[in-house]
């Protein structure tokens, strides 16, 4: 008790902070997600994510090795798909000569020991700009399900280590599990996105992927059906361990920050590891008030970064990974 105990003690300098700080970020929590687009010397700044880019895959193969050379060793890979070759059915997700078939060979040309993770679902690839198969204003489950471990065995022939179900599909990783282990692919992880929420902080990252759903008639104006509601925090434990049972390897909770509760229930209740999406929305917010001088850009970008791995998460998918990992030193 006070005086015996000061807890003011372990707060005096720097030194001690460091010594007893209970919340390290190193450059191993970090998954780096990826842009690919087409073409050749293409390094596009995304309008709505400054000082983020889509990459054509010579770039991209530059950009794996610095990641490389910087400590990071995770990426999530995610593909911006000419309207020409969408449809309803993400037809072109199965090509394997597709985009994302060959970023992944890109990525293990230019560092073979660097882990993939690919993004399953196809709002990519639709025309509807959809996780799943439209009809009648529904986005048929089962249908979608079947598409997407097709899809899934794909990017596993293509080499990719992980696959990552983003598309909140009813019973799709189990679907997806059955279809790499029939294939031979039984060393294939699958990181779900177990508790992905109907969120408003997506809108930069589909800007950057073209990949909102269309303004139609007979089209549903958003991914509510799918995607979790916000308000709802039990569901998520439901949700995530069903993904285990079905045979998830690692889960995640998107978006982040408006999150954290969440993900403190679901490291509280599973022994897997828990990943977090940082999401678009979360990065484009501090850019804009960094830029204004109204926020500490670093300052604020890490605190953010320790709250959620605070939080409980083992895994930080984050557009702030070079700029945390810089300023690591």
């Amino acid at each position: 008790m006070y005086p015996l105990r000061r807890n003011r003690r372990l707060r005096t300098n720097d030194s001690i902070r460091h010594l007893v700080r209970e919340t390290i970020i190193t450059p191993s929590d970090f998954l780096v997600p990826l842009f690919v687009v087409e073409g050749k010397g293409v390094k596009e700044e995304i309008a709505s994510m400054p000082n983020y880019y889509r990459l054509s895959l010579d770039n991209l193969e530059k950009e794996v090795k610095e990641l490389w050379n910087m400590g990071l060793c995770a990426v999530l890979l995610f593909v911006k798909v000419p309207d020409n070759l969408k449809d309803n059915k993400g037809t072109e997700a199965l090509n394997p000569n597709g985009l994302m078939q060959l970023a992944i060979k890109a990525v293990k040309n230019a560092c073979p020991d660097m882990l993939v993770m690919t993004d399953v679902a196809l709002d990519p690839y639709s025309s509807l700009g959809h996780d799943g198969i439209v009809q009648d204003r529904q986005i048929l489950n089962d249908e979608t399900s079947e598409i997407l471990a097709e899809m899934s065995v794909s990017h596993a022939d293509a080499g990719a280590d992980f696959v990552a179900p983003s598309d909140m599909m009813d019973g799709r990783i189990l679907t997806i599990r059955e279809a790499l282990e029939d294939e031979g692919h039984v060393n294939k992880g699958i990181m779900s996105y177990s508790a992905k929420y109907a969120s408003a902080f997506y809108g930069p990252f589909r800007d950057a992927l073209d990949s909102a759903p269309v303004d139609m008639k007979n089209v549903p104006k958003d991914k509510k059906t799918y995607q979790m509601d916000s308000a709802n925090r039990f569901e998520a434990i439901t949700e995530t361990q069903a993904d285990i049972d079905e045979g998830a390897d690692i889960v995640m909770v998107k978006p982040g920050l408006a999150y954290l509760d969440i993900v403190r229930e679901i490291r509280n209740e599973v022994d897997v590891p828990v990943a977090v999406y940082q999401v678009s929305g979360e990065y484009a917010m501090l850019k804009a008030a960094a830029e204004k001088g109204w926020l500490d850009h670093d300052a604020v970008m890490m605190e953010q970064l320790v709250a959620i791995k605070r939080a409980g998460a083992n895994i930080i998918a984050s557009y702030f990974a070079k700029d945390a990992v810089r300023l690591m030193g």
